[in-house]
């Protein structure tokens, strides 16, 4: 009888894909998965359910600029601290904190480039960066955008995403609500248009200047929009909320936006209506 005996170790079995992590997948609210690559090539909107993922102002711009050749404007300009302010922590902390995680200067992105051969100056807020929180810095480079216009005779396209005024500079937050109403009424009149685009959300006092002001007010689906949220409005009124109240689609029925576009379409709507009311 032959007895035998392994010499060499059990036998593996290589395998050259790798596993996906978690990482690599985006879930949406209503429980679809999409891997973040093809999210990306999808212009950030899940095609399974057409949820529209927050983004910022880099991948706006990556949408809307021909080829995403684009020049920043202003990019440099930073916030101060001129009332010394401190909650749990100092706003300078704050500050520096926003500015490593995000890699921005300020709630505030803008930049000059061209929409299917059109010239058209970009704002568009990070809400990343304290909430998208409406400061003088954000003020001070929609007043220098609409500047660069007018010099420039180009139109203008401010996307809103924020929480609203900046409370840990008070005072110097609330005056960019009339600085930037005042410039945009400057725009007017030299008859270059202003393209409002509301993201979700867009709130506050945002909401109540620049972002309504538009010449065209327009929303993506979905997205929250209204000067306080829903639950100081209930228990302020004593009242339940229509549903849907707040939607884009809820004030778009009520006459305060002009159309909803989905994302993917943006740049080709856009471009169009410049070609319109710019021939």
């Amino acid at each position: 009888m032959a007895w035998f005996q392994r010499k060499d170790k059990n036998i593996t079995t290589p395998t050259t894909e790798k596993r996906d992590s978690p990482d690599m997948w985006f879930k949406t609210p209503s429980g679809k998965i999409i891997l973040k690559k093809e999210l990306a090539q999808n212009a950030w909107v899940c095609p399974d359910d057409g949820y529209h993922v927050a983004i910022g102002s880099k991948e706006y711009f990556s949408i809307l600029f021909d080829d995403n050749t684009y020049t920043e404007l202003n990019a440099d300009l930073c916030a101060l601290d001129p009332l010394q302010f401190y909650d749990t922590k100092p706003y300078t902390a704050r500050l520096q904190s926003a500015k490593k995680s995000t890699g921005f200067n300020d709630a505030l992105s803008s930049a000059y480039g061209k929409i299917e051969g059109q010239d058209l100056v970009v704002c568009c807020m990070n809400f990343k960066f304290i909430g998208g929180s409406m400061g003088s810095v954000v003020g001070e480079k929609i007043s220098l955008a609409i500047d660069f216009c007018l010099e420039n005779k180009m139109p203008l396209l401010i996307i809103s995403q924020s929480g609203g005024a900046r409370m840990m500079e008070a005072g110097y937050s609330l005056m960019q609500m009339a600085k930037t109403s005042a410039k945009l009424a400057l725009l007017s009149d030299a008859k270059l248009p202003y393209i409002s685009l509301l993201t979700n959300p867009t709130t506050g006092g945002v909401t109540a200047s620049y972002a309504m002001l538009g010449d065209f007010n327009i929303a993506e689906p979905e997205a929250l929009i209204g000067f306080a949220g829903p639950r100081v409005i209930r228990e302020t009124i004593g009242k339940d909320l229509p549903k849907g109240f707040q939607t884009a689609e809820f004030v778009l029925e009520h006459g305060f936006l002009d159309f909803i576009v989905d994302r993917r379409e943006l740049k080709q709507k856009l471009a169009l209506l410049l070609k319109t009311i710019r021939p």
